[in-house]
């Protein structure tokens, strides 16, 4: 067989297919739903058998002596970091007389600032009770200190002010002092030298003057301060819903499910590069995509099927039927992922036939599950592929086989002279794919169709191999073959043109 060559597409073939991979993720629902499932009921659990402890929270206002109306919350987050000191932490365990150390209470509480002035308390304890207890130690105890921090803050700044008047008051007695010794005189030097020290000392009682002033305003803040520092919103335990909290929980574990869930099905698509579109299958196997069927569940009997379905079977089985007739040699179907369905097929298309005359099957598929069911009256016979050699010449020839990983390629020419390969979409990786293409090349059989089982409904692509119109069912020809029956390899196939079956995955795209 001579290998042709097709034209490379024009469009170089993007390093990431956003659309298989989406197609591919979808088809991993049962992956990415059981974890996201899983997330909820762990979620759900974890509000159920670790319920969050008792807590109460208080609410205080606090007033600062340098509040401006456009501080961006640095004095309040001071505030915040002032309350998990271990000063604060002491000061309230000895409100409370316990004798747990500051440290390890400091675990169990926090503040968060709400706005720039005002400060929300939540501490944690073994009941409501304590919770409530301790929730009121540490406002009492954040509030009196921060009191105190601001009348100490007042009044050395008050002490600041009133030394600074001091000096200027002893300042203002020597120049006093030097005016009342100097004499009146004419002279014009001694004249300005007076008028220096009479302002002077006019700049003296300006400056104590505001010193005083500054000194009565600190002193005059404090109050304020004291005042406007309070706690606002009593101590109160917080309620817990049991039901809103599961519900809330169970959210967060279902986004979080499911976001590890596609992350994990993205990134398994991506390593396993497994085919999923009708052009990718086409592309890798070098044959046409003719059919494609739904995955044959176990439990399934023939009433249960939409009839859809059931149509879809039936104009699958004609055609294979029709191709079988006009076929000069044996067609066998080679399934990848698919046994249970190839199975099935065969048995269909074998009991379409068996009304022109005997249909054997052979039966190449691993296990005896075929070869070992009940076989009707005036139906197809089934055989195993090492009693092939019985078979009637006057009977029509169905094989069933593999292309499974361990198939023994040389006896494939023993069950057709041409294939129709029944592939699971998503099963098997574009590597494998490619050596299915090439096992069947090496071995002279063309591949005249591809049956796509279980293929995404919302798959849109192309399954046309253009280029390989000599052995698409559209338009097969005939060509000289061994008889039907025989069993024989064929001694010599003439020379055509066949589909490029390309080397690597990278080829193929």
């Amino acid at each position: 067989m001579t290998t042709g060559t097709t034209t490379e597409p024009s469009a170089a073939t993007p390093l990431l297919d956003l659309h298989a991979l989406v197609v591919a993720v979808r088809r991993r629902r049962r992956l990415w739903g059981s974890v996201a499932l899983l997330g909820l009921l762990l979620g759900a659990a974890v509000a159920v058998l670790l319920p969050p402890p008792p807590s109460a929270t208080a609410k205080v206002l606090v007033v600062h002596q340098d509040d401006q109306p456009n501080d961006t919350g640095t004095l309040i987050r001071t505030d915040v970091a002032l309350l998990g000191t271990t000063r604060i932490a002491d000061k309230a365990l000895q409100a409370l007389k316990s004798p747990e150390k500051p440290e390890d209470f400091m675990k169990d509480y926090r503040g968060t600032g709400l706005t720039n002035n005002l400060l929300q308390i939540d501490v944690t304890g073994k009941t409501d009770e304590e919770a409530v207890a301790r929730a009121k130690a540490l406002a009492e105890a954040f509030v009196a200190d921060h009191v105190r921090r601001m009348r100490e803050a007042a009044q050395a700044e008050a002490k600041a002010l009133l030394d600074q008047r001091d000096r200027m008051r002893d300042e203002l007695t020597d120049v006093n002092n030097a005016i009342g010794d100097r004499s009146p005189e004419s002279d014009p030097q001694a004249s300005a030298g007076l008028e220096s020290l009479f302002a002077r000392r006019a700049l003296l009682n300006s400056r104590i003057a505001d010193f005083d002033q500054r000194a009565a305003d600190a002193r005059t803040g404090t109050p304020k301060v004291i005042a406007g520092t309070q706690i606002v919103d009593a101590p109160r335990a917080v309620e817990h819903s049991l039901p809103r909290s599961a519900a809330t929980n169970a959210v967060i574990g279902l986004v979080l499910g499911l976001v590890i869930g596609l992350g994990l099905a993205a990134v398994g698509t991506v390593v396993a590069d497994r085919p999923v579109l009708r052009k990718e299958i086409t592309a890798n196997l070098g044959a046409s995509v003719v059919a494609e069927l739904r995955a044959i569940p176990r439990w399934s009997a023939g009433l249960w099927r939409p009839r859809r379905t059931r149509a879809a079977r039936e104009r699958l089985t004609a055609t294979l039927a029709r191709a079988v007739r006009g076929s000069a040699e044996p067609v066998s179907l080679l399934e990848l992922g698919c046994a249970r369905s190839t199975g099935v097929i065969a048995l269909n298309v074998a009991r379409a036939l068996a009304a022109e005359g005997p249909v054997v099957v052979i039966d190449g598929l691993p296990g005896r599950e075929l070869a070992n069911s009940r076989q009707e009256p005036g139906g197809p016979t089934v055989v195993r592929g090492e009693d092939a050699a019985a078979v009637p010449k006057q009977a029509r020839r169905l094989g069933v086989g593999s292309v499974a990983p361990g198939t023994a390629w040389t006896d494939l020419q023993y069950l057709g002279g041409q294939t129709v390969l029944v592939v699971r979409a998503g099963h098997g990786s574009a590597a494998w794919l490619h050596t299915v293409a090439r096992q069947l090349a090496d071995q002279r059989i063309p591949v005249i169709g591809v049956v796509l089982i279980d293929p995404d409904p919302r798959d849109r692509t192309d399954g046309t191999l253009w280029d390989g119109l000599h052995t698409a069912l559209r338009g097969a020809h005939e060509r000289p073959a061994r008889q039907h029956g025989t069993g024989q390899p064929r001694t010599e196939r003439p020379s055509m043109t066949a589909a490029r079956v390309p080397y690597s995955d990278q080829e193929a795209r």
